[in-house]
């Protein structure tokens, strides 16, 4: 059975990594917007549809942008010891995955298009969201094997 202190290391790396490949994509999506490039799309064309919608952008800022801050701030919570960054982790990866959820919607309903790049993150930023809860509440089992009766 893993102690508290490898599964922490665990979850730690895990989210690290996860925030990586969530800032090449929001990266990737940046880069083309200010760059006004097409966006690389292998299915049917729904990420140039999604992209160039109004909800793309939020008051002004392209939503890849709040992205790209929000996988940075996670990464950089790693950074943060103790309760302080564990919970400013998991607050900023559930804001994205409810953001992500309500652009998954607008997707689906509103803009009848998909975006391969806005699945991926909005997979990446569920992940953080379950690894980050995770972390911030510690090892449940280790909690539960010292509670006696």
């Amino acid at each position: 059975m893993p102690r508290t202190g490898t599964t922490q290391r665990r979850l730690r790396l895990a989210i690290g990594v996860v925030c990586l490949v969530g800032i090449a994509i929001a990266g990737y999506l940046t880069y083309v917007h200010y760059d006004g490039l097409k966006v690389l799309c292998l299915a049917s064309g729904g990420c140039e549809t999604v992209q160039s919608s109004r909800y793309a952008k939020l008051d002004g800022i392209p939503v890849a942008v709040l992205g790209l801050a929000g996988y940075v701030t996670i990464l950089l919570s790693l950074a943060i010891p103790g309760d302080g960054g564990r919970a400013t982790g998991f607050g900023i990866a559930l804001i994205g995955f409810l953001f992500s959820m309500y652009l998954t919607y607008r997707e689906l309903f509103t803009i009848h298009a998909i975006c391969q790049w806005c699945v991926a993150s909005a997979v990446l930023m569920t992940a953080l969201a379950i690894l980050t809860g995770a972390r911030a509440l510690g090892e449940p089992a280790a909690a539960a094997r010292s509670f006696t009766f």
